[in-house]
């Protein structure tokens, strides 16, 4: 082994003991967010305390409010992602996927993540908004990415957002699995 490859052996084994504890001391962890208002542009969205990104759970808590956002206007939507999804826009594909799941009215869906949102009450959060954001022993079973964890009021098992850590120990949005099927809303529902 050359010297060059011990200097490089060397740096990559720091950051991954930096990297593992960082994300070890996240696991079984529950963090409470609330806001006010929800942000209605980008701009508003990088003002906020969590836009820092410095840990997984802020990012994950500014995805919900992205696809609250994503839901309303979709262009703005688009922009709040990609911005918390890093060097890694949104694909075609992607915005393709997002667009078929409000198509058929259900923009109540990532509201259903905040407290007090419920199928009896149509998925209106109380305000102001919270969300909790949790993990468990499985949230960093991927070096270098975290698994955080988000009930929704209209689902029996919580939803799973993936972010991944920049070089810098910023989180990033890698992809998320909450825009998945609830309850329907009271209101829309002919059996209620």
């Amino acid at each position: 082994m050359s010297i060059f490859d011990k200097l490089k052996q060397g740096a990559n084994n720091t950051v991954n003991s930096v990297a593992q504890n960082a994300i070890g001391s996240l696991v079984n962890k529950k963090k409470t967010f609330t806001f006010t208002t929800l942000p209605e542009s980008l701009a508003q969205m990088q003002a906020l305390p969590e836009a820092t990104l410095s840990d997984p759970f802020q990012t994950a808590a500014l995805t919900v409010c992205a696809l609250c956002v994503y839901a309303a206007d979709k262009n703005i939507g688009i922009e709040m992602l990609n911005w918390l999804r890093g060097p890694r826009p949104l694909s075609a594909h992607e915005i393709s996927f997002h667009d078929d799941r409000f198509r058929d009215g259900q923009t109540y869906v990532p509201f259903s993540y905040f407290e007090g949102a419920t199928p009896e009450n149509d998925y209106t959060p109380k305000q102001p908004f919270t969300l909790t954001i949790e993990s468990n022993p499985t949230s960093d079973d991927v070096d270098g990415y975290f698994k955080a964890i988000v009930k929704s009021g209209g689902a029996d098992s919580p939803r799973s957002i993936m972010l991944r850590m920049r070089g810098d120990g910023k989180w990033f949005l890698w992809e998320h699995f909450l825009l998945v099927g609830i309850r329907v809303p009271k209101s829309a529902d002919p059996w209620a």
